[in-house]
């Protein structure tokens, strides 16, 4: 369920083209609908993807140190993101233009290797996500969740964790209850 972390020496030719900024908790880095120009990469923090459903927030990901993060069918195609991209914490972010991302990516055979496969890893992830929904109950999605990714545990409001499985905040804090 968790990205695959971003390996600091595959991403080293984008240092002359990034821009580090620091943003505070609960900001909008994209606004769902949006076409995404910016490809972020986290220093410190975390930040989450979610989608609008009826004005009912659902969260899709959560990203920390170490992610890369963007809502990449946008950042590639210039259509409209399908999510939000939102700062769970005060983050420090390293960010590169789609411009940049795609000069490099243009002029570096072996950059571009890396990124396909950085995209293979991300689709495997994105498929078990997928599966993890559509097999697991409610409580079997927290156990796998507390069991494989206990810093979403301790790092995320419970709402929002809430919204990760599919339940209501209290239906979390009853299966909290009974373990």
């Amino acid at each position: 369920m968790k990205q695959e972390n971003v390996q600091p020496n595959k991403w080293e030719i984008f240092n002359p083209y990034f821009k580090q900024i620091e943003v505070p908790a609960k900001a909008i880095l994209l606004q769902e609908g949006k076409v995404s120009k910016t490809m972020y990469f986290i220093e410190k923090g975390c930040l989450r993807t979610w989608v609008n459903n009826d004005g009912k927030e659902i969260t899709t990901q959560f990203f920390f140190e170490g992610d890369s993060v963007s809502s990449i069918e946008s950042f590639r195609t210039n259509r409209p993101s399908l999510y939000s991209i939102e700062s769970l914490e005060p983050c420090v972010l390293q960010t590169i233009s789609q411009k940049d991302f795609q000069d490099i990516i243009q002029n570096s055979p072996e950059l571009k290797d890396n990124l396909v496969e950085h995209l293979f890893m991300r689709l495997i992830k994105s498929q078990q996500i997928f599966f993890f929904y559509l097999k697991n109950t409610p409580q079997q999605r927290y156990a796998e969740l507390l069991e494989q990714h206990p810093e979403i545990i301790k790092r995320i409001p419970q709402h929002y964790i809430a919204s990760y499985l599919g339940i209501t905040s209290v239906s979390l804090s009853r299966i909290r209850n009974r373990r």
